[in-house]
């Protein structure tokens, strides 16, 4: 289980993308972040979550943008 700091880098370092501890903070408030438990006060995050998020943001393999449509993730 990773707290907040430590997920976000687990995003960057394992999947090269973006992911800011503020950036988790905010999901977790407003929804469509990964999922996560807490103990007491703190929000901790397994890495199993975390990858199915960053998968669920990835758009499928593409040669050109024009295969993406509108949405960018089909």
């Amino acid at each position: 289980m990773l707290r907040r700091r430590e997920a976000a880098k687990y995003v960057r370092d394992s999947w090269g993308v973006p992911c800011a501890e503020k950036t988790l903070a905010k999901l977790a408030v407003v929804g469509g972040g990964p999922v996560f438990r807490r103990y007491g006060s703190i929000p901790l995050y397994e890495t199993e979550a975390l990858d199915e998020w960053v998968l669920s943001k990835l758009s499928r393999p593409v040669r050109s943008t024009s295969e993406l449509g509108g949405t960018g993730r089909e």
